[in-house]
Formats: structure tokens, C-alpha cells, sequence
């Protein structure tokens, strides 16, 4: 086939419409900003092949064309070299280390009589511009996964309240082999956007080098060109996997178009297969998916010549790391400030931390199951998640020690020291618990009572609580003057004398 000058086929029409009108070669060109040696080839061309002006409506540019720069005898499209093998040099040229000129080499060894080197690429860049677009990346294998939710969702009905939830889809696809992954989540929230990783890598079976995610809030706080800001939590998820995060430039569509090209395949082929499908759970939905995923994996790429999943066990399987030994457990970061009780806030519930940080900011590593809490990279505080019950979580290590005893104290805490004195001890305690309104409020009575005892002969304190419960003196200052003045040593109060009744006595009620 000859070489096509620089034409478009507006010119073409133009040059002819020109030429029609009695216009010369040399206006021609001038008009159309090309060499009157052009103008007066391609009308000698369209002379040749019978094309006059006016053309028919019917003449397409394609055909135009085809009239214009056909070789006569030759069929068009016809090569009469050796072909390579192009799909396979396609596959090939995703392989680490691999470029057109060791491919050219290769080619010229098993033809000597092929395409030189500035043909063959030629060929393979024309080749390339017919798939997508994606191919010209030229994506090394295991070097990227790109990852993005689906615009589209899928409904879930609600089994008892006929009410329907729509899921995001999440969809991930592997550079080199177009190995696709998919599936449901509730939400694009933190939680499920990073345990959507976990069961990528999974299904994976390694981890490759680079994880290139849109600029999704809950993966990067801030987006930018020149250093984009991620999540610390998914940050910590790809530390635990040892891979990093590369997210696509803002408003750069061709830095993801692998996963751009993976959801649409996606959307029409999980979704458009599913739509008449009723899911009752997300679980339903997933298994649905999955079988549509392995379905994609399967199908065979028709310029490539194979599948996802072949391409995929070929090249780049063996490119990943492996995995480590325990899955991410995904854990939520956040800053707290500690509060004079020395208890942070996290979920609605307050844990407490040492004391002596109180006021400080602090790090909150929350899981499902775990609290734990960082000052300076260092952890103070764990705890186990509270999702009920009481609201305060207290470490009695963390208390002060004027506190820690205080906490300490209890009803029963205070009886047994007691006991350890004598019964009428204890029955003083007893009494003076038993006189407030609430147990808490005798409790600094007590214990300055028995503080008084430090000392004393267990005698006197028995003669002395045996006294103040004789008397009725429940307080510390009653105790502390019964001891004071050795009260404890004098005769219990005589019992009152009966009132005698008589008639002739008045009663309490005559003057009323």
C-alpha cells in the first residue's frame, strides 16, 4: 500500500470542489495551505480512479479513500511479510524488562526476512491503537492494582420490612493481566473501603507493588498533584501489607483508565446480568457477583487471544508478594484530647488513661473488639471496646493514688476492717451505713473512725463503738469526743423508767 500524504478528507472534497471550479494547483494549495506538487498528485490520483466532483451522498470518507489510495491488484490490508505473532507480543510486552526491541530481535531471529525494526513498531503501535486504551500503560506485571467504586449500586431487600438498600460495587483490576475483582459493600465508609482491600488481596493471593485508588475521601484526605495526603488508617493497612498507595492525579481520568475501562466492563456485565435478580442479603449479593467475576475472568479477550485468568496465572501470579501470615484488622484513627477525669472519649464512651496526661492530645487506635491509646508513638492505654453497660472504662492503674483508694472503697470493704477489730466495730460501721442516705455518703465516716482506732487496744475501740451505738453517736466528731474524754469507760445509760397511766393524769393531748 502506498504512502497517504498528510490529507484529511475535508481537504480531499475541498482540493476536488476547487479543481471543479476552474481554481489553478498553485491557489489550490494556497488555499489549503499544502505544495501545489500535492494538490496536482492527488488530482492526478483522482483522475486516475474515476472520482469527479460533485460527489454522491452516498461516497463515505471511507470509501473516498479507499478509491483514492487502493492499490490496484492488491488486496487492501495485505502483508507480504511474515507476521508476528501479535497477541502474544502483547502479552509479552507486560513482562518486567521486555520492550519493542527485544521483541523485534526475537521476531528477526525466527524470520530474518521480516519487517525491519522501524516497520515492526510501527505495526505494533497500530496494533495498539486498536484495543483500549488502557494497553498503551504499558502496565509492568505486579507492579499495579487500580481501585474504585462502581457509579452504579444494586439493591438489597430488607426480608422483613420489604424496604431496599442499595450496596456500592468496589471493583479493582490488576495492570498487566486485567485480572478483575468485584463485589458489594454497604457503604464507601472507611470500614468497608479498607476491608474491601483485605478480601482483594485474598482472593489475589499476594499483594502487588502499587495500589492506585481514585481520590476517594474515605482512602485520601486531601487530593493533590504534588502530595496527596492518605487516610492514616488505610495508610496503616498498607504498611501491614508492605505496598504502597499512589493515588490518580485530580481530574486525570487516563491515570486510572484500567479501572475506568474495569467498571464499565463491570457495571454491564455484573449488573446488566443481575438486574433481574432479588437479593435478600449482602451475602446473597456477593455470591451472585462473585459468580460474575470469575465469569469475566474467564472470558476470552479477543485481540489478546486468552483469557484474564490465564493471563494472569502466566505473567503475574509469580510477580506478587505473598501475603502476610494474618489478614489487616481494620483499625480507626483519631485524635483526642484528655480530659481532667483522665478519660478520652471514643464511640460515646469515656476510657481512662494516665493521669499524668491529662490535658494532652493523644492518639485512638479503635477496632471492632480493642481501644487503644498512643502518646508520642508510645501506647499508654488498652482497652476492650465497650458497646454497652456502664459508660466509664477505668484502669485503677491510671488513677492517682489518692483516687485509686477512693475507688477502692465499699460497703463491704469497710466491714471486713472493722471485723478485723471486733463485732461492736463492725456493728458501728453497719449502723453508720445503714443512717445515711445512700452507703457512699458514710463512707469518709467511717474511715475516719477507723483511723481513730489506729492504735488504740482493741478493748477501747470495742467499749467506744459499743457506746456511740448505745447513745445513738454516728459521726466522727461523736467517736472522736467519746475518746477524747474516755466516755467508752462510763455505764451505759440507764433504760427509761415506764410512764405510769392514771386517770387523774392528763394527757399530752388535754391543753390541745
Amino acid at each position: 500500500m502506498p504512502a497517504r500524504r498528510e490529507l484529511t478528507m475535508r481537504q480531499i472534497r475541498q482540493m476536488l470542489r476547487l479543481a471543479h471550479d476552474g481554481v489553478s494547483s498553485r491557489e489550490i494549495g494556497r488555499t489549503l495551505g499544502i505544495a501545489r506538487s500535492t494538490v496536482q498528485d492527488n488530482l492526478a490520483r483522482a483522475s486516475a480512479a474515476g472520482v469527479t466532483w460533485p460527489l454522491g451522498p452516498e461516497v463515505s470518507d471511507a470509501m473516498l479513500e479507499q478509491r483514492l489510495f487502493a492499490r490496484a491488484g492488491v488486496k487492501q490490508g495485505l502483508r507480504r511479510l511474515p507476521e508476528p505473532d501479535w497477541p502474544s507480543l502483547v502479552r509479552e510486552m507486560r513482562r518486567p524488562g521486555v520492550n519493542l526491541t527485544v521483541l523485534w530481535e526475537e521476531y528477526r531471529e525466527a524470520h530474518p526476512e521480516g519487517y525491519g525494526y522501524s516497520r515492526f513498531c510501527d505495526l505494533y503501535r497500530e496494533l495498539e491503537g486498536r484495543l483500549t486504551p488502557v494497553m498503551r500503560q504499558h502496565h509492568a506485571a505486579g507492579d499495579k492494582i487500580f481501585v474504585d467504586y462502581s457509579g452504579k449500586k444494586i439493591g438489597i431487600v430488607d426480608p422483613a420490612t420489604g424496604v431496599v438498600r442499595e450496596a456500592e460495587i468496589f471493583v479493582a483490576v490488576l495492570g498487566a493481566s486485567s485480572l478483575t475483582y468485584a463485589e458489594a459493600t454497604w457503604t464507601q465508609a472507611l470500614p468497608d473501603w479498607i476491608g474491601a482491600h483485605v478480601r482483594l488481596f485474598r482472593f489475589l493471593g499476594g499483594v502487588p507493588r502499587l495500589v492506585v485508588p481514585d481520590n476517594l475521601k474515605s482512602g485520601v484526605h486531601k487530593a493533590s498533584f504534588y502530595d496527596p495526603e492518605i487516610n492514616r488508617s488505610y495508610g496503616m493497612m498498607a504498611d501491614h501489607y508492605g505496598i504502597g498507595i499512589l493515588p490518580a492525579r485530580p481530574r486525570k481520568p487516563r491515570d486510572k483508565a484500567k479501572v475506568e475501562a474495569g467498571v464499565r466492563f463491570a457495571q454491564s456485565y455484573i449488573l446488566g446480568r443481575l438486574r433481574r435478580q432479588t437479593f435478600f442479603s449482602l451475602a446473597e449479593c456477593n455470591a451472585a457477583i462473585a459468580e460474575m467475576v470469575e465469569r469475566i475472568n474467564a472470558h476470552l479477550m479477543r485481540r489478546l487471544g486468552t483469557t484474564r485468568r490465564a493471563l494472569f496465572e502466566a505473567i503475574e501470579r509469580a510477580t506478587l508478594r505473598p501475603l502476610p501470615e494474618e489478614d489487616y484488622i481494620f483499625a480507626e484513627w483519631r485524635l483526642a484530647r484528655v480530659n481532667l477525669d483522665y478519660h478520652i472519649e471514643a464511640g460515646g464512651f469515656l476510657y481512662s488513661v494516665p493521669h499524668a496526661l491529662i490535658r494532652e492530645q493523644v492518639d485512638v487506635r479503635l477496632t471492632a473488639h480493642t481501644v487503644e491509646v498512643f502518646h508520642r508513638g508510645q501506647r499508654v492505654a488498652a482497652h476492650e471496646r465497650r458497646y454497652g453497660g456502664r459508660r466509664h472504662g477505668t484502669d485503677p492503674a491510671h488513677m492517682p493514688s489518692a483516687h485509686r483508694r477512693y475507688a477502692e472503697w465499699s460497703p463491704e470493704r469497710f466491714r471486713r476492717w472493722a471485723r478485723s477489730i471486733g463485732p461492736e466495730t463492725e456493728g458501728l460501721v453497719i449502723a453508720v451505713l445503714h443512717d445515711r442516705p445512700h452507703p457512699e455518703q458514710g463512707f469518709r465516716t467511717c474511715l475516719g473512725i477507723l483511723r481513730l482506732y489506729r492504735g488504740l487496744a482493741p478493748g477501747r475501740a470495742e467499749a467506744a463503738s459499743a457506746r456511740a451505738v448505745a447513745i445513738g453517736a454516728l459521726t466522727y466528731a461523736s467517736i472522736a469526743s467519746i475518746l477524747a474524754n474516755g466516755l467508752e469507760r462510763a455505764a451505759a445509760p440507764p433504760e427509761p423508767a415506764p410512764v405510769l397511766l392514771h386517770p387523774n393524769l392528763r394527757g399530752p393531748r388535754y391543753f390541745q
